[in-house]
């Protein structure tokens, strides 16, 4: 079901306003449905979990609805809740003193700070993406706007222009060709001659780094951080520096939508770089002495992972984060001596990763996700996990790993032996942590990796109609429109089963493939028909109706076979 183009006024350089994705979705799970029910219809909206438990092979979630306690049983598990579900809210020490609002980013869209005349005076909190589309809201509402960053913290983030300088394509698509990854330390890139000449020798690694440096420049360039002019030196505009170059993202990253972005923050915004001592009445007090006035705070300070609903003991076998506190020493024991062994062999990958540059280094609190490939424990094959790794773009890394998922669930996914597994989990938090730093402490941190680890999870299954030829392959973006063969390929090789969407339609190309239905009888190296292939040919000859796949795709001969076979089996079960 292909996504209808924003209107013009609500697009900048290929994004546009988040409203738009709503629509679709909501569109989307009414237009789609399977066995006579659609998506909504399997949705438990306004359903809050708040246990999750298994006993004799059975998942129970026990929760609540508008009617009372609920409880579910279930066979398999998804947990799709993702990373952007539960406020990540600042211990602000005398905040029962202040009189004003605090909203979190994920109430900002319904609140009234825009619109009350008397919140005049806004102080914003946070160094990433969510901070900045708050600030610069706030200030094209006329608002008097301070923005703290902690001290205490990996600094501002970087942001990229949406508009690339070198190419009609917008700087993310750039981002996604495979040639990116190529370039980088990446523990997705296949062994091969060149990415060993790339990462291990000093000639290979001299280009890489060039590399790195003109990507540095042409992502902080934009925003002119120490040549502006004196309004901009006395707001702290140049505070808002990364403190670490883009390639190794310690910090919060963000795609510039906004038009006039850097203009509009230089000129209207006091930064600071800074700690926070306490709340009073109307004032924010620093650190260093300071008190701001404001009127209501903002907290664009992100998001913790909705796992609270696992007991302690569920998260160890899971492999998901738990306060290191309560892990139990003989798992931890374990994993400190695959991940050592893991770490020299991403030093000897990737010699790069042995220096990194001067960096703030966030204090560790919890164990990192010890999933494979960032979906499946393992210690359950009942369970997966979709939406816990960070990317930069999840339309595609949802896409993905709903295919994969689906495998694995389905035990379609030929898995490697368990302790092979431990070390393909090992060798990614290791890496992680070299290449991602502070960020990459939580093992589930691959934003300049979307594209290497798609391609993994696919290759994993055996699916490759998402590659293109050659030299296309390498430098031409990812894009949706490399997907759209992935479900036939996928159903042409797994098969699948009959309780999937059927259409009053048909497209004609797939009923042409359906002619060898037209005969009763076999080939004399068959045998005679069987009970089941009358039964096919009887649904075939009453005019059986055929699915049409969305945007009319070419259907496999097998696949429709499969189909018209799997209705017989209900029709005539003998």
């Amino acid at each position: 079901m292909p996504m209808p183009q924003p209107p013009e006024e609500d697009m900048f350089n290929g994004t546009f306003k988040a409203k738009y994705t709503s629509y679709y979705l909501e569109s989307y799970i009414d237009h789609h449905a399977y066995a006579g029910r659609t998506i909504r219809q399997r949705i438990k909206f306004n359903f809050d979990v708040q246990q999750i438990t298994k006993k004799n092979n059975n998942w129970t979630i026990s929760g609540r609805d508008p009617s009372g306690n609920v409880v579910l049983q279930s066979s398999k598990l998804i947990i799709a809740s993702g990373l952007t579900s539960v406020p990540n809210m600042p211990t602000l020490p005398g905040v029962e003193t202040f009189e004003h609002p605090i909203v979190h980013q994920k109430d900002f869209g319904q609140s009234t700070v825009l619109s009350t005349p008397a919140l005049r005076n806004i102080t914003v909190l946070g160094g990433a993406k969510s901070a900045a589309d708050l600030v610069y809201d706030c200030v094209q509402a006329g608002k008097k706007v301070t923005w703290i960053i902690r001290k205490t913290g990996t600094g501002p983030g970087f942001f990229v222009s949406a508009e690339s300088r070198i190419s009609s394509r917008t700087s993310y698509e750039i981002s996604t060709a495979r040639i990116m990854t190529t370039l980088s330390p990446s523990l997705f890139n296949p062994e091969s001659w060149w990415n060993r000449f790339l990462q291990r020798t000093r000639m290979g690694r001299r280009q890489s780094t060039k590399f790195h440096d003109a990507l540095d420049k042409a992502v902080t360039g934009p925003a002119n951080f120490d040549g502006r002019g004196p309004e901009a030196k006395g707001n702290g505009f140049q505070r808002l520096k990364p403190h670490t170059p883009v390639i190794w993202q310690n910090q919060g990253a963000g795609l510039i939508n906004r038009p006039h972005f850097w203009d509009t923050i230089a000129r209207n915004v006091q930064v600071y770089h800074e700690d926070i001592q306490e709340l009073l009445k109307d004032f924010v007090r620093l650190k260093t002495g300071e008190s701001i006035y404001c009127d209501a705070i903002l907290c664009g300070t992100g998001w913790i992972p909705s796992l609270g609903f696992f007991d302690t003991d569920l998260l160890a076998e899971l492999g998901i984060p738990q306060p290191i506190e309560t892990y139990p020493p003989d798992k931890a024991k374990m994993w400190e001596a695959l991940e050592k062994d893991a770490d020299q062999e991403v030093l000897h990958r990737f010699p790069i990763l042995a220096n990194p540059p001067e960096h703030y280094r966030t204090p560790v609190t919890d164990t990192p996700y010890r999933l494979y490939h960032g979906i499946a424990p393992l210690c359950d094959d009942s369970i997966a996990f979709v939406g816990h790794v960070l990317v930069a773009n999840y339309f595609r890394l949802a896409e993905v790993q709903a295919i994969w998922a689906t495998s694995y669930l389905d035990g379609k996914v030929r898995l490697p032996p368990l302790e092979q597994r431990r070390k393909v989990v090992a060798l990614f938090v290791a890496w992680c942590r070299r290449r991602y730093l502070s960020n990459g402490d939580r093992g589930h941190w691959m934003g300049a990796d979307q594209t290497g680890y798609t391609d993994t999870l696919f290759h994993e299954l055996g699916l490759s109609s998402h590659r293109r030829f050659w030299l296309w392959d390498a430098f031409v973006p990812s894009s949706k429109r490399d997907l759209h063969r992935v479900r036939a390929e996928y159903i042409d090789k797994f098969g699948q089963d009959i309780d999937l969407r059927c259409s009053t339609g048909g497209n004609q190309a797939v009923r042409d493939h359906c002619q060898i239905l037209n005969s009763s009888q076999r080939s004399p190296q068959t045998g005679p028909p069987s009970k089941l292939h009358q039964a096919a040919v009887r649904l075939y000859k009453d005019n059986f109706q055929v699915p049409k796949w969305p945007n009319d795709a070419p259907v496999s001969r097998s696949v429709v076979l499969q189909l018209i076979y799997a209705k017989a089996e209900c029709h005539d079960p003998d």
